[in-house]
């Protein structure tokens, strides 16, 4: 008995199941992170496995990682990115982009304190600290 036959989405379909756009998923295939099929229309069909992949990807990149940086966990975007042991590698992109998250927020704080203490000399008001 063969396998069943995932469905097929298009591209619209798979931008609403997985909370992204066409022109990022046409991004992503383009930077050969999905693939996709054609129909006789020309129209791009997805398997229904790619949205799990989309969805790790958009959730690496919502933590702060780029693309290139989301290139390193390839193998693992099929599954649970999280579940399984990271290789050291991607261990190495995760602490390099959280350093570099954490010295925009260094610098980002550092001018929010300039800007306090000028307005602070400008007014004479104390400036609700940063929660």
């Amino acid at each position: 008995m063969a396998a069943p036959r995932m469905r097929s989405m298009r591209i619209g379909e798979l931008a609403a199941a997985t909370g992204t756009t066409a022109r990022a998923l046409r991004h992503y295939e383009q930077a050969g992170f999905i693939t996709s099929e054609r129909a006789a229309n020309g129209y791009r069909l997805y398997d229904a496995g790619t949205a799990v992949r989309v969805r790790n990807i958009r959730s690496l990149l919502e933590v702060g990682l780029t693309l290139d940086d989301v290139r390193v966990f390839l193998p693992c975007l099929d599954g649970d990115v999280t579940a399984g042991p990271a290789s050291d590698r991607a261990l190495r992109v995760a602490a390099d982009r959280l350093a570099v998250l954490d010295a925009r927020i260094a610098a980002q704080v550092a001018v929010r304190d300039r800007l306090a203490a000028a307005l602070r000399r400008a007014t004479g008001t104390r400036v609700r600290p940063v929660a």
